[in-house]
Formats: structure tokens, C-alpha cells, sequence
């Protein structure tokens, strides 16, 4: 399965040339003149219904306006699908859906591979489906195949940041899951639902702080906060009792108190002790994210407390 990201390298080896598709527009095209390639009633395995300006359908007389010019104002998704190919079919309606969600961010641009080859040629596609990105008059990016939801949403967000889109994060419907679940106490559901997000998408962030706060509520489970801090207080360097007061600080709003406890561990500790501790701390981070202020300046303190 395909893995999206940005990368222009295929694109700086002169894979794509569309210096040919830049002729003089045709006269349909031309200012002041409605384009021939707007929104129409569509076709199996090619996106897009009628009434939708998110997305178009592209042929060799309307490429110029409705990809390479349109890309100058804003990303273009160019879909290369053809009827009655199973994946095509299966791929077009997600991307119709996501283009209709964007508000207008995104135009999904769509290519019937059997009437347009010359366009699939240019644009060197080998089989079907096939997404590029445009930007700027320029391919971008591309991909091939079926990919999983969670992945496309990430490569479309890399794609308007090149384009210089600024869009929300659209709600993952699964994190809400997940999230219910950990409020909920159900923390064997909350872990499967955030471990199948992590399945998908490795480099989800609230999926992983997710997972570590369920880390951290099945190790306070059944322990008295006040008893535990009373016991920590008395072995400061009982290794056991400091993880679980540091995970009960969490817990309480005071994750700072709870960094600095386990990097002053990390500096009366050394071995397998000091290893558990850091890897304890470095999980308790995953919890606020790397742009957390406390995180970053918990961070050059155990850098410190390490080298």
C-alpha cells in the first residue's frame, strides 16, 4: 500500500512535463468565457456529481484552465481512475467526499484515463488509480493505488501547506471514540481504538498522547494519591514510588512538579534504574506534545541530567 508524503524527487528527475499541455487556451477557455471542464453528472470510478465546484472533470482542451491556472490560486488534486476498475472505483468516492469537505481549499480535478490518454502519458501514469498534487502551474507530489482515509487526510494537509492553505485540522470521528473511552474508564476499549489509529497513521500525536494517558490511568488504578505522595516523599529514591507520584502529578495538573521529580531521579539514578526512569519521563512528555513549554524546558533539563 502506497504511503503518501511530500516529496518533489520524481518530479526533479523531469518524470512529469506539461510545457506541452501549455498552448494557447481555446476560446471556451478564455477569459470572460465559462470553462467546458466544470462540474458534470460524473462517471463510475472517476470522482466527483453534479453541482459540486470542488470538483471537475479535465481533458486535454480544458487542462490549462481548470488544472495548471487554477493551481496558481489554489492546490488542485489531479485523479486518474477510469469505470468499472475495482480500486478506481472504490478510491473516487473518498476523494469526492473529501474535496466536498474542504470548503473550497481544494479543487479535486478528475481524468478519465480511457478518453484522455494523452493527459495520463504526460503525467506518466502507469496504473490507475493515480493522485498527483499541483501547485503553483507544478506537480508536487503523487501517489498511487488505495491508501487508508487517515493517510489521505494527512497528505492533503501536507499538500495546502505547500500551496500555502492554512485549514483546521478536520475531527477524527475515531479519536472521539478513543477519547470517549478513556473518560469513560473503559481503558481497554480506549486502547484498542487509539492503537488502531496508530495503525494507520504512526505519526498521530493526540493517538499517541492518548495511549500514554492510558499508560498512565492504569497505573494509578487502585492507588490512594495522597498515601503515594507521602510514600514518595519519604524514599526519594525509591524508583517504584516516584514513577507512580510523578504519574498521579500528571494526572493533577502538575506535570511540571512531576518532570522535575523524575529528572532528579534521573541524576541519583544510573543502569537499568536510570533507563526506566528516563523512558517513564519521556512517556509522561507524549502525554502534553513537544510543543508543551514545561515539555521543552524538561527536556534540556534531562538532556543535562544525562550528559
Amino acid at each position: 500500500m502506497s504511503d503518501p508524503r511530500i516529496t518533489s524527487s520524481i518530479f526533479t528527475r523531469g518524470a512529469v512535463d506539461l510545457s506541452t499541455l501549455r498552448g494557447p487556451a481555446p476560446a471556451s477557455t478564455r477569459p470572460g468565457t465559462p470553462p467546458q471542464g466544470g462540474p458534470s453528472t460524473g462517471a463510475p470510478g472517476v470522482p466527483g456529481a453534479g453541482g459540486d465546484a470542488a470538483i471537475v472533470d479535465v481533458t486535454e482542451a480544458t487542462i490549462q484552465s481548470e488544472v495548471l491556472e487554477r493551481s496558481m490560486a489554489m492546490p488542485v488534486v489531479v485523479f486518474f481512475g477510469a469505470a468499472g476498475f475495482p480500486e478506481s472505483d472504490e478510491f473516487a468516492p473518498v476523494l469526492e467526499r473529501l474535496a466536498a469537505e474542504s470548503g473550497g481549499a481544494w479543487v479535486l480535478a478528475r481524468v478519465d484515463v480511457q478518453q484522455n490518454p494523452r493527459i495520463a502519458q504526460m503525467f506518466r501514469v502507469q496504473g490507475i488509480p493515480m493522485v498527483y498534487a499541483v501547485v503553483g502551474g507544478q506537480p508536487i507530489d503523487a501517489f498511487s493505488g488505495v491508501v487508508p482515509e487517515a493517510q489521505l487526510r494527512q497528505w492533503l494537509q501536507a499538500v495546502l501547506k505547500a500551496g500555502g492553505v492554512t485549514v483546521a485540522e478536520p475531527e477524527d470521528p475515531r479519536l472521539d471514540e478513543a477519547d470517549d473511552a478513556l473518560m469513560s474508564g473503559d481503558l481497554d476499549a480506549a486502547e484498542r481504538a487509539y492503537r488502531k489509529i496508530l495503525a494507520d497513521s504512526p505519526a498521530d500525536a493526540a493517538a499517541e498522547a492518548g495511549l500514554a494517558q492510558v499508560g498512565v490511568a492504569r497505573r494509578v488504578a487502585g492507588a490512594d494519591p495522597a498515601t503515594a505522595l507521602a510514600a514518595a516523599e519519604s524514599a526519594p529514591d525509591d524508583v517504584a514510588a516516584q514513577l507512580l507520584a510523578a504519574d498521579i502529578e500528571v494526572l493533577s495538573g502538575l506535570a511540571e512538579q512531576a518532570y522535575a521529580r523524575l529528572v532528579g531521579l534521573v541524576r541519583r539514578t544510573a543502569g537499568e534504574d536510570r533507563e526506566t526512569v528516563r523512558q517513564h519521563l519521556v512517556s509522561l512528555f507524549t502525554i502534553a506534545g513537544p510543543d508543551d513549554p514545561a515539555v521543552a524546558s524538561a527536556r534540556r533539563a534531562l538532556a543535562s541530567a544525562l550528559f
